[in-house]
């Protein structure tokens, strides 16, 4: 072995015992508080040791016990050859499997990069799905660990989710980006008389019509006109340029757009940086008086000026609630931005 080979394993040795040690604690700890929560998919690592780029996360099938671990390779500040890549990760793999006794099997890994547009999130990766039930409060999903780069659960949103779903009883309900349903579901089991899911993905529209029958509700896609759960395959924009010309309203609107997309299914691109103004400002056309807009994103660049959204409309109640809507399992306290937009009565 030559002597650039015999320090990258010393420096991966010596990773994977800081690893070791960080993934111990966490364990501990985080499943105590998983099982007082009933919350069966949680994150136990995210980039706590900056050497060591990965994101863990933690799945219990809620009605089979299995657990399995998802973990997922940020890109590096620096270029690290293919094959010490592969070594390193086959390192921490064999880690994350011994701390958490999760076989090697069950231990799926990605690599994340950023993303270059939407079809990036959508593509996939593996044929073979393995899929389990995981539970969040009273909801069930479904979750895939093999075929996508994520998993159908974006589990930083959770505390926000909830929050959906304990403020939406007999409201109308928009999820506009709604991927698989997860905020449509904590509203439909908070008690909304309607629930409007759009994406303009077909995959996952229908992973979200599944996740509505695990949960005992009736649905269908493509969905009747009349359906009280409607799921509509739509470029979100051209959506609510509809919705605007029929008069359609909404008491609740849930808005998750993601960072950047130049899919081919849409006819402009979209840059959440650039466009999130007018984005809220077309949320804000179809949301009935009284009515709450929940805005968030993860770009971290994007500057959300809410005086200057209040120029369209004075009658303006904003709100940050980001700090609220991360859930103690992430240490990154900045993964996503959260804000409540209300239209006041007049």
């Amino acid at each position: 072995m030559s002597d650039e080979g015999r320090d990258e394993a010393e420096r991966t040795r010596r990773q994977a015992e800081l690893f070791s040690n960080r993934l111990d604690k966490q364990w501990k700890h985080l499943k105590k508080w998983a099982k007082r929560t009933e919350v069966s998919a949680w994150r136990l690592y995210d980039r706590d040791i900056p050497e060591i780029p990965l994101a863990v996360d933690v799945y219990v099938d809620c009605t089979t016990a299995c657990t399995a671990l998802h973990i997922a390779l940020y890109d590096r500040p620096y270029e690290k050859d293919e094959a010490a890549e592969e070594l390193w990760m086959a390192a921490m793999k064999e880690v994350a499997s011994r701390i958490c006794a999760v076989p090697l099997e069950r231990v799926y890994t990605k690599i994340r990069k950023k993303q270059r547009g939407e079809d990036s999130q959508y593509e996939k990766i593996a044929t073979k799905p393995f899929i389990m039930t995981v539970r969040e409060g009273e909801g069930k999903f479904l979750v895939n660990l093999s075929s996508y780069v994520d998993t159908g659960l974006f589990l930083d949103h959770r505390p926000g989710r909830a929050l959906v779903g304990k403020n939406v009883k007999a409201k109308r309900v928009l999820n506009l980006f709604c991927y698989t349903g997860a905020f449509s579901i904590h509203a439909a089991l908070g008690g909304a008389s309607s629930v409007t899911s759009v994406d303009l993905s077909k995959t996952y529209l229908s992973w979200a019509v599944e996740n509505f029958r695990l949960n005992g509700l009736e649905a269908a896609f493509p969905s009747p006109d009349k359906s009280k759960w409607r799921f509509i395959h739509s470029d979100v924009r051209a959506f609510l340029e509809q919705a605007k010309k029929k008069g359609e309203r909404w008491d609740t609107i849930v808005c998750d757009p993601p960072t950047f997309s130049n899919s081919k299914r849409s006819p402009d691109t979209f840059d959440v940086n650039r466009d999130w103004l007018s984005l809220c400002q077309a949320c804000l056309s179809v949301l009935a008086a009284g009515g709450t807009l929940y805005f968030s994103t993860n770009s971290r660049s994007l500057k959300f000026d809410g005086e200057l959204l209040k120029q369209g409309q004075s009658n303006l109640s904003i709100q940050d609630i980001s700090e609220a809507s991360i859930p103690e399992d992430f240490r990154n306290k900045k993964i996503h931005r959260m804000w409540t937009i209300t239209v006041e009565k007049a």
